[in-house]
């Protein structure tokens, strides 16, 4: 007599996951600066909120550093689940999952039944990650030599942009930017 166990995701659920990347540049490839985002605009954080949320079934890997920078009213990132990279094993905080490495941290988000796997930084996440999206969300920041963290070298030789929105400076954006998808040829 054979048993056939089956495990059976939360609806709604898919049997892939798309990995995706988003990041914020300035036109030097800037993304931090000491230990924190060297703008505000408050159009790209309401972007990133909803396109990382989703449907609610999506999760966001990010580095301890990343973890760290987050205001303490948004800890863990509401509507998604945590992946939190740290090389400490013994690092752990409320709402976030801990994972040592890449395949544990994709594991992780396919286990919890996450249609969409968002990177969200910082540098070293993202270059661990760069090969494993299919699409990278890019708002360029019209503005340069802004930061001390940059993102990775990055060929984009294999990539299509789609600029999708720019957006003007103003009082809610301290600088003008460009928002564009790029996807994987």
């Amino acid at each position: 007599m054979t048993i056939t166990l089956t495990y059976q995701r939360p609806f709604p659920y898919s049997d892939t996951m798309k990995m995706v990347m988003i990041v914020a540049m300035d036109e030097d490839g800037n993304i931090g600066a000491s230990g924190d985002l060297p703008w505000r605009l408050r159009s790209d954080m309401l972007r990133f909120k909803t396109l990382t949320e989703g449907d609610g079934f999506n999760s966001v890997i990010m580095g301890r550093r990343t973890w760290d920078t987050l205001p303490d009213e948004f800890k863990p990132l509401p509507e998604r689940t945590n992946i939190v990279m740290s090389r400490d094993t013994n690092w752990n905080a409320d709402g976030a999952v801990t994972a040592l490495y890449v395949g544990r941290a994709i594991e992780i988000a396919f286990a919890e039944g996450s249609d969409e796997c968002w990177i969200i930084g910082g540098s070293q996440i993202y270059e661990m990650f760069l090969d494993r999206v299919e699409e990278i969300h890019v708002t360029k920041v019209h503005v340069g030599g802004n930061g001390d963290v940059s993102f990775p070298n990055w060929d984009r030789s294999n990539w299509s942009e789609d600029i999708i929105e720019r957006t003007i400076e103003d009082e809610d954006n301290e600088h003008a930017t460009t928002y564009s998808i790029w996807t994987k040829s």
